[in-house]
């Protein structure tokens, strides 16, 4: 398991990185891990995925 420290500086870091596609990224990424059995590490993907939408905040119309 990630520390959530380590969650939330992996998130910030992809958000620079790939701005608002880091999060179909991040989830592209645990789909791989899932696929390949390695669910740990798909875990860690999945709560870099929340971190991100949480960075995000609320959709805006």
């Amino acid at each position: 398991m990630i520390a959530a420290t380590e969650v939330h500086t992996i998130a910030r870091q992809m958000l620079q990185k790939h701005g608002p596609q880091a999060i179909a990224q991040a989830a592209q990424n645990a789909v791989a891990c899932e696929s390949k059995g390695d669910t740990e590490e798909a875990r860690g993907w999945r709560q870099v995925e929340d971190a991100m939408k949480i960075m995000r905040g609320p959709h805006q119309s």
